[in-house]
């Protein structure tokens, strides 16, 4: 197996695929403002990153971190902004239907993940497979993804890492700036807008944004449309503060509004989609055309509303800086059956507070302390019921440190954790439950500079997550997964043990970036298939999933070349691979659910015209993304099924148009899946919706080819 892993990421190295880890995969970046072209590959070092350990050089820090601006977001076709991130190397996506994706780093997701959103983590029950990040990726104006075990800075749940996302940042002194940006994607039919302004006044900063997105249904070749993959967005969010010299304050404000339909899958006789009938006298009818490319709501479908106020102070000390941050959300989720009948409906408050203290640097050590956490609250307000209410609260104390001399860079840290979760009990369907939670979270690692072109790192960090609510105590229909699901109230936390190793090399002509891991995992809580459990009135087509345990090893890596032969030439190429296996299991049962194939991906692409007076950065790029076969899952119960191979073919062009030095609009024209290649992802919870009669194949296809436009327009007062 080892010897398999290993010819298997040197393979990929060799052929090369496309994405790398955002900073080295996209070697150019726009400067809009003055028209300049510069070359990203040039300025890695000096990217500063601050997910890990606080503020760090890119180079200086021990475990992978992936980088991606907001002109790499803007030139990539995606439906969502996990979506647009999904494909670098190490990252994938667990979807349901084109509008929603849930991240998975390194084949764990989940509540494995933390999302933090302009320094507070975003807390919307992501433990369900229906609803993706309640987060407007218009907004987003660079994201870090840490890879691997991140307890030391966040607590729970960050076992597999951390996606660390920034909004739009305040601007400098005197200036005023406005965009309009707008997207049509062929397929789906999706359109979306958003319009954006603010500004910087004698201290006095603010940010405004407005978003909406609508799609249909998307098609491919073997189902057609799919009958309720259609959804809307509507975000909207501010931004005012002032910077002063003693410090900055800052107050956010957003509301975000999805309404995802959902694909349950079901056909006639003759494989058309079938919308179920309202009363139980009647017979399901066939979706009409109308309704197969509605736009609008259609039964069954869900509304998501994610409410956020943040206040994030920072001031300055004699020694060193304080930053204060509370934040209340508060998430609604409902599904409704019929039009105006709700049946789930979760309402959660999260209250998050964060205290850190930086202080100043001396003798090489950069040193941090902290104290964060949250509160919670979760109501049932709806007449159906997959998890009960409950309330939690957790708290954590932290430091770290970061020491430079000569040649390395150290860093370490450690962080205890206390969460209390207690559930209230519902008669005829959920007990009573009240657990505690401790733990001891750890890391460290080095940086060694071979030469000014080389650099090695290692890192060991032991992270640590509390099971959820759902894995707990969860007894209903997960609606939007096809499942019926039963937590588990003995279950015990996860505790994982990292090894990380990495080499990077980036001279004139060439980046390169090689990473492995190994990953154990004690007391890993999954989901298996288990239908002889007697479920009173289940609904029929409906699997059985109960919650169990068991120790995991992750073994893996990503492999990443950038070529650029002449300065306008780049060949960028990745390569990465997950083993996941449950210890101690028999055949049937050896390989953890949802973990993604090796993917492997190559891309090239030419800058016709980096600097002309009209147009400017003008380039055209193809792409290949292949996805080896999966023969590594769960299947026990007939939890999971093997999944084929498929490759997938894009290609893209886009220009900036110019008055003067000024960008004045800039156009993205890209095209996905250009063969039109009819296939079923993995991780998709489609691939197990019921099987078409009239064609035998399982389940629904992912989307077919895509065409996308993107247009941009900044403006400058």
């Amino acid at each position: 197996m080892k010897k398999t892993f290993i010819s298997l990421l040197f393979m990929g190295m060799s052929l090369s695929m496309a994405a790398q880890s955002a900073i080295t995969a996209d070697t150019t970046a726009h400067h809009h403002e003055t028209g300049e072209l510069y070359h990203k590959h040039m300025m890695i070092g000096e990217i500063v990153v601050s997910g890990v350990t606080g503020d760090t050089k890119l180079k200086h820090s021990t475990v992978p971190v992936a980088v991606l601006t907001r002109q790499q977001l803007q030139a990539v076709a995606s439906t969502n902004i996990i979506d647009a991130i999904s494909h670098q190397p190490g990252i994938s996506q667990i979807t349901t239907g084109s509008g929603i994706s849930k991240p998975v780093i390194r084949g764990l997701g989940y509540n494995r993940i933390v999302t933090v959103h302009d320094g507070v983590r975003q807390e919307g029950q992501q433990w369900g497979d229906e609803h993706g990040i309640e987060i407007d990726g218009q907004g987003i104006s660079q994201i870090e993804v840490i890879k691997g075990p991140a307890s030391l800075m966040y607590g729970s749940d960050a076992l597999a890492g951390v996606l660390v996302l920034r909004s739009d940042g305040a601007l400098a002194e005197g200036e005023m700036k406005a965009s309009v940006s707008t997207e049509y994607q062929t397929n789906n039919g999706l359109f979306d807008y958003s319009l954006a302004f603010g500004g910087n006044k004698q201290g006095y900063v603010w940010n405004l944004r407005y978003s909406d997105k609508y799609a249909h249904t998307y098609k491919n070749k073997y189902d057609g449309y799919v009958l309720g993959s259609q959804f809307s967005e509507r975000a909207l969010s501010a931004m005012i503060g002032q910077n002063r010299h003693w410090g900055t304050q800052r107050l956010l404000l957003s509301y975000f509004h999805l309404t995802p339909g959902i694909v349950e899958g079901e056909r006639d006789a003759q494989g058309r989609f079938v919308i179920a009938a309202e009363d139980e006298d009647d017979e399901p009818r066939i979706a009409t055309e109308d309704e197969l490319r509605q736009y609008g709501k259609l039964a069954p479908f869900q509304q998501v509303r994610h409410y956020r106020a943040v206040l994030d102070n920072m001031i300055y000390l004699p020694v060193g800086s304080l930053r204060a941050v509370v934040g209340y959300q508060q998430n609604r989720r409902q599904e409704y059956e019929e039009e105006d009948e709700c049946g789930l409906d979760f309402k959660l408050h999260t209250v998050n507070y964060s205290l850190a203290w930086r202080l100043p640097e001396f003798s090489g050590w950069k040193i941090n302390t902290g104290v964060n956490g949250m509160y919670q609250r979760s109501q049932n307000l709806g007449d159906e019921y997959l998890i009960p209410a409950y309330s939690l609260f957790d708290a954590g104390v932290y430091a770290t440190a970061n020491y430079a001399v000569g040649r390395w860079t150290l860093t370490g840290g450690l962080r205890f954790d206390n969460r209390h979760l207690h559930s209230y009990a519902l008669e005829g369907r959920f007990n009573r439950l009240s657990r505690n939670f401790s733990a001891l979270s750890g890391s460290v690692g080095a940086v060694l500079e071979l030469t000014e072109n080389w650099h090695v790192r290692f890192n060991v960090a032991r992270g640590f997550r509390a099971p959820n609510l759902s894995e707990l105590g969860s007894n209903g229909e997960h609606e939007g997964t096809l499942r019926y699901e039963i937590g588990n109230p003995q279950l015990k936390p996860e505790y994982s043990l990292q090894g990380d190793a990495g080499i990077d090399m980036q001279t004139e002509h060439m980046n390169l970036q090689l990473g492995l891991f190994v990953n154990n995992v004690s007391n890993f809580v999954y989901a298996h298939r288990n239908d002889a459990l007697a479920v009173p009135d289940l609904e029929e087509g409906l699997a059985t999933f109960v919650y169990t345990q068991g120790n995991a090893r992750l073994v893996g890596g990503e492999a990443s070349l950038d070529i650029h032969p002449v300065e306008r030439i780049h060949w960028q190429n990745a390569f990465s691979i997950v083993n996941a296996r449950l210890l101690h299991q028999p055949e049937e049962s050896r390989w953890l659910p949802l973990t993604p194939p090796a993917r492997w991906t190559s891309e090239l692409s030419y800058d016709l015209l980096p600097a002309g007076k009209t147009f400017g950065n003008v380039f055209v790029k193809v792409g290949v993304a292949h996805n080896f076969r999966q023969n590594h899952f769960y299947a026990a119960y007939d939890t999971e099924t093997a999944t084929p191979a498929y490759t997938l073919f894009s290609a893209q062009a886009g220009t900036d148009v110019r008055l003067g030095r000024n960008t004045k609009i800039s156009v993205y024209l890209t095209g996905e899946n250009l063969t039109n290649c009819a296939y079923q992802n993995h991780l998709s919870r489609l691939k197990y919706a019921e099987a078409n009669a009239a064609t035998g194949r399982t389940g629904v296809y992912n989307m077919g080819r895509n065409v996308v436009m993107k247009i941009v327009v900044p403006l400058m007062f």
